[in-house]
């Protein structure tokens, strides 16, 4: 039987001065992109910076989503289905990247490459997107039909389309996901609530739920 898991593609629209700049250029609103392997925002990884108020020192990141930063974020989410040997493939890819986190630096010439449709190669260097899509062509999964030194973050907004589960603040997606969390947590533990308030507090969710996703 074969077994499949989500990984998770997340735009975001900082509203920074960096940000702002890029914008500019791409005309677009989301000019972030990341991969997350589960559904909370635990393992989310890019490029970016490494101190979030210092857009000056970039490079390779665990993002921490619940960090005031990102407070008035926004962003939209888009879930893959893919095959566990994927799944696996793309996570170990990333974890052997972050066991040498300080070797990887911010392309930044790769972004005004993207701009002028010219390749610039750098060794160890990635661009976000450049990076997440760098992640999947290890994997059968290839969502942008580019090469990933060319690929944006609206590429894969108009590419997973169809994949959207939620679009809106981040801050109110992860309140979402993480009272989803503490109620499955809860159905399993009998003496934390009854079935009925379960039930009722689910509800409440879906309802919630309904008013940020498209």
């Amino acid at each position: 039987m074969t077994v499949n898991r989500d990984i998770y593609i997340v735009l975001t629209g900082t509203g920074t001065a960096f940000s702002g700049i890029i914008k500019w250029f791409t005309k677009a609103e989301l000019n972030h992109a990341s991969i997350a392997f589960d559904s909370e925002m635990r393992e989310v990884y890019s490029f970016g910076r490494k101190k979030v108020y210092n857009p000056f020192i970039a490079g390779l990141i665990h993002e921490n989503f619940i960090h005031p930063f990102y407070s008035s974020t926004d962003c939209a989410i888009y879930q893959l289905r893919v095959s566990e040997e994927d799944y696996d493939t793309m996570y170990n890819h990333v974890q052997g990247m972050m066991q040498n986190q300080e070797r990887y630096k911010y392309h930044l010439l790769g972004l005004v490459g993207v701009l002028l449709n010219i390749r610039i190669d750098r060794e160890n260097a990635y661009f976000c997107s450049q990076f997440v899509a760098s992640v999947l062509e290890e994997t059968t999964v290839h969502p942008v039909a580019k090469p990933s030194c060319f690929v944006t973050p609206e590429d894969f907004a108009l590419s997973l389309n169809a994949h959207k589960i939620f679009s809106g603040k981040l801050s109110y997606y992860m309140h979402l996901s993480h009272t989803a969390a503490l109620q499955s947590s809860s159905l399993h533990n009998p003496q934390a609530t009854n079935p009925a308030d379960y039930t009722a507090a689910r509800l409440r969710l879906h309802e919630e739920r309904a008013e940020g996703i498209i």
